[in-house]
């Protein structure tokens, strides 16, 4: 379903009943641009630590704006899901003159990819969904209840009446004596006939003003007068005193209460799903998530400690299929874990595609005509994913299962963590606790004059045979070597160099580090609870998120939340392979005779 600013007001109590009844969750964003300085090897450095990686996103990326926002809903009915998909355009349109006005950038590349792709831009620009995030919409509502508080105290006063103190007839120019004398005839019918409210015809700023004038002058008591502002233009709406106040003022608390709810607009979406509490599956979805929370909430936290308390508090469940297909049991089947190309591989044998049937009244897709880059398709096929992935972790049970629901404890492994792209030894950001720390004992930092190349690197570490060079910037870069013991050589060799400098990959991050404190940052860790709870200084530095704590947590926490040692983790250090401990130890893969061992109790 299209959903632009027309018609955003009628779907939006069909987007709360999607949402309130789905078993999950997947979404999808479009957005004008990736990255607005380093190019994406820079901005994706295969030795980037979380921190490292957060923090050049968080710098590069939140200029952008997420025009487009894609969610579809599943809900699991006789041996079937239903979905109904929901493709939202999203533009920050100021809706009065104090509103804020957002300033965004685009990335050319990504505008020409999406237009490439039959994107509408027109919808976005000129039908997009306004929004606010939560500390615009409480300056909003500070706004709104003062103005409220001024039409309760000064009805029928003439101060209340008119801006201007002008005791005299105003001065009208000839040439709208005309527009003046008209709607001194519509007011004064006003008074004889039944209605008891008027809508004046459009008008300038100027005429406005002779409006104000010239009814206070010859009405000092008996009007209200009200600019209010429409989808395009500023008119006057006019009440009389025959309206009882309380009639006047409920009146103006509607017209208040759908200016707020207008100009809050797709943010209650976001809301709506936060306050769910459903699982959220979302593909490669950290940048998802960050524009997500950095548009509709609040502006992203500078520490990755904050970001992961501040995603748990809106997102408290989060599922990335990227990384559901990069990890075992999926890995050895998938070859190419693109969205695109995820959704081909999983029609096919060992997996099956899930039944599914689009809801009455809503648009079907059709994988075979791709519509990708389409934000709600991208979220439909990202859910279909999902419902593959899920359903074959079925088949190692005893008996096998066909059908494994979104909150079976299989799927836990997978539950809060974002697939990190290219970096080499660190699949993800743990959301709900400490991050993988491999060891990099073969890895060096070296600094270098702005001239040199890629291949002035391989030259200067020729003697030290295979090499990875992955670019930090113009004059920095770290180099892998094949042997840990070569680093102390490499060492030793440039002791006394004077145009690069080589250190270790330790005294890096011990820099980094000392770094940090100088700023007066201090690393923070997770303590024994962290995977249970949020931590809740978050609330006093993001107050916005307090209804969360409130209303959200203790429901969800009631579901069955609870401390477990499951999670996606690396192998071997140096294998490369990522491993599923714990909660998967109950399982053997098939081996040649099919036979199969799980434990069942809990799915």
């Amino acid at each position: 379903m299209e959903v632009t600013r027309k018609n955003y007001k009628d779907c939006l109590n069909t987007v709360y009943s999607a949402i309130e009844e789905a078993d999950f969750l997947a979404i999808d964003g479009e957005f004008s641009g990736i990255s607005d300085g380093p190019n994406v090897s820079a901005l994706t450095n295969g030795l980037d630590t979380p921190e490292e990686r957060y923090t050049k996103l968080k710098k590069h990326s939140m200029d952008f704006l997420l025009f487009q926002f894609g969610l579809c809903t599943f809900k699991y009915d006789q041996a079937q899901y239903i979905t109904k998909p929901f493709n939202f355009y999203i533009f920050p349109k100021p809706f009065n003159r104090t509103s804020p006005d957002i300033k965004f950038i685009c990335q050319s590349s990504s505008i020409d990819f999406l237009a490439s792709q039959g994107f509408d831009f027109n919808k976005v620009f000129c039908h997009g969904i306004p929004y606010l995030n939560q500390e615009e919409e409480a300056q909003l509502r500070e706004q709104t209840e003062e103005r409220r508080n001024q039409h309760a105290n000064g009805v029928g006063t003439p101060s209340f009446i008119s801006p201007s103190s002008s005791k005299g007839p105003a001065h009208v120019p000839e040439e709208h004596k005309d527009f003046i004398n008209r709607v001194i005839e519509k007011v004064e019918a006003l008074f004889t006939n039944a209605e008891k409210t008027l809508d004046l015809e459009p008008c300038t700023g100027f005429q406005r003003k002779l409006i104000y004038q010239t009814l206070n002058w010859k009405f000092p008591k008996g009007l209200h007068v009200e600019t209010v502002e429409t989808e395009k233009v500023r008119t006057c709406f006019i009440l009389t005193s025959l309206a009882s106040c309380v009639v006047m003022c409920k009146i103006m608390d509607v017209i208040f209460c759908e200016e707020l709810n207008d100009a809050v607009g797709f943010s209650r979406v976001i809301h709506a799903i936060s306050k769910s509490g459903k699982l959220v599956v979302g593909h490669n979805m950290l940048l998802d998530v960050m524009h997500t929370i950095h548009q509709f909430y609040c502006p992203l936290p500078e520490d990755l400690q904050d970001f992961k308390e501040v995603t748990m508090c809106v997102f408290p469940r989060i599922l990335d299929t990227k990384l559901m297909a990069s990890t075992q049991p999926f890995k050895e089947l998938i070859t190419n874990t693109s969205l695109a190309e995820l959704e081909k591989q999983l029609k096919e044998s060992p997996f099956k595609s899930p039944q599914v049937a689009t809801a009455e009244g809503f648009p079907s897709y059709d994988t075979a005509q791709e519509q990708l880059h389409e934000a709600g398709y991208d979220a439909y096929i990202t859910g279909l994913c999902f419902i593959s992935m899920a359903n074959y972790l079925g088949s190692f049970l005893t008996p096998p299962k066909a059908y494994i629901s979104a909150r079976s404890k299989l799927i836990e492994p997978f539950f809060n963590k974002l697939f990190l792209m290219r970096i080499i030894d660190i699949p993800y950001l743990n959301i709900t606790g400490p991050d993988l720390q491999p060891k990099r004992d073969h890895v060096l930092y070296v600094t270098f004059p702005k001239e040199w190349k890629t291949s002035d690197l391989y030259q200067l570490f020729s003697a030290f045979g295979n090499i990875q060079v992955s670019w930090i910037d113009d004059t920095s870069a770290f180099v892998s070597l094949s042997q840990t013991d070569q680093v102390q050589i490499a060492m030793n060799t440039s002791r006394y160099a004077e145009s690069y400098r080589i250190q270790t990959y330790a005294e890096y991050i011990q820099g980094k580090q000392q770094e940090k404190e100088k700023l007066g940052q201090t690393t923070k860790t997770w303590g024994e609870d962290g995977w249970v709870k949020p931590h809740y200084r978050i609330f006093c530095r993001y107050p916005q998120f307090l209804f969360i704590l409130l209303y959200v947590w203790p429901n969800f926490c009631s579901r069955g939340l609870r401390k477990r040692s499951i999670s996606p983790v690396q192998g071997e250090q140096g294998s490369g392979e990522p491993l599923i401990t714990d909660g998967w130890s109950h399982y053997s893969y098939p081996d040649s005779t099919g036979s199969k061992k799980m434990k069942t109790d809990g799915v």
